[in-house]
Order: structure tokens, then sequence, then C-alpha cells
């Protein structure tokens, strides 16, 4: 999404609306967008084009955006307000041209990857039960509670639907 020119802050609100308890590019910060990109090597590795890191990853690092531990990432930190850090925007494409796009699509899209992947470690035998990757996920992975997992987010969304939605974005 911050590929196609999604602005900073309007996906992370998307996700924290949807119900996250943070969006993906606060998460990135937190964690560390060098532990990103290292991850996503091992990630692509094993999994390959599906998992493959956005190329910016290594340019955002290379840059010394480190994220929070680095007080430099895609927000800054050096106020009481976090703010996402506009000087950011030259090493995405699109660079400081950001286009609107609609949060729930944004929110959706995200959601419609992460219950694909789950179903998908249920089918490799990764899990035991529907219920193991739903508990997983909201207590391991920060999947919103209210929603019972990405399996019961799937049933209460009916199977044809998801797959019309993935087919869309496909």
């Amino acid at each position: 999404l911050l590929a196609e020119g999604a602005d900073i802050a309007d996906l992370d609100k998307a996700l924290v609306d949807f119900g996250f308890p943070v969006g993906p590019i606060t998460l990135l910060d937190e964690v560390g967008i060098d532990v990103a990109a290292k991850v996503g090597k091992i990630m692509h590795e094993a999994f390959g084009e599906r998992m493959a890191a956005p190329a910016t990853t290594h340019q955002l690092v290379a840059d010394g955006r480190l994220g929070r531990k680095a007080k430099k990432g895609f927000y800054t930190y050096n106020g009481k307000e976090k703010e996402v850090d506009p000087s950011v925007y030259a090493l995405l494409p699109h660079g400081k041209e950001r286009k609107h796009l609609d949060r729930q699509e944004m929110a959706e899209r995200c959601v419609l990857q992460f219950v694909n992947e789950a179903i998908r470690t249920l089918g490799e035998g990764v899990l035991r039960s529907p219920r193991d990757g739903d508990i997983g996920a909201v207590f391991g992975l920060g999947f919103p509670p209210f929603f019972g997992g990405p399996f019961r987010y799937a049933d209460s969304q009916g199977i044809g639907r998801l797959l019309e939605r993935t087919e869309h974005y496909q």
C-alpha cells in the first residue's frame, strides 16, 4: 500500500480503526525496520515471492531509519506527539505525492492477506485447528479479538465473499 502511494498515518489509522492495537507502520517502527529487513529476507527464502519484503526496506535501513530505537523511522520521536516524518516519503515510491486510498479498502486488503495466510497454514498442517489459529492470532499477533480471530472472521464473512474480495484485489 505504501508502494502504491498510501499515506503512512492513513494506513496505520485504517488498521487501528479495524481493531488492531497498532497500525502496521507503527509496528515496524516499534520492532525495528532493520529487524523487519532481516526477517523479510528469511521469510522470502522460506516462502517465496508472496513474502518478499518491499525493496524500500533496505533503503530505509541504509538511511539510518531503524525505528523508535534510533529515534528515526517512519515517525518522529523528538516531541510528545508522534508524527509522520515527512522526509521518509523521499525514500518511498511516489515520493511526497501520496494518493488518497479508502481506509476501509486498505484495512480489507491487509486483513484478507492475513486471513489467506492463516488458511494456508491450516492447509499445510502448521496449525492443528482453526481454533489454534484464532487463539494464536488474537493473543500473539494482535488480530482484533472481537472478530474472534482470522478463521472466525472468515466464517462470519463467508467463503464466497472472501474469495470474491480476494480476487477483486488480485
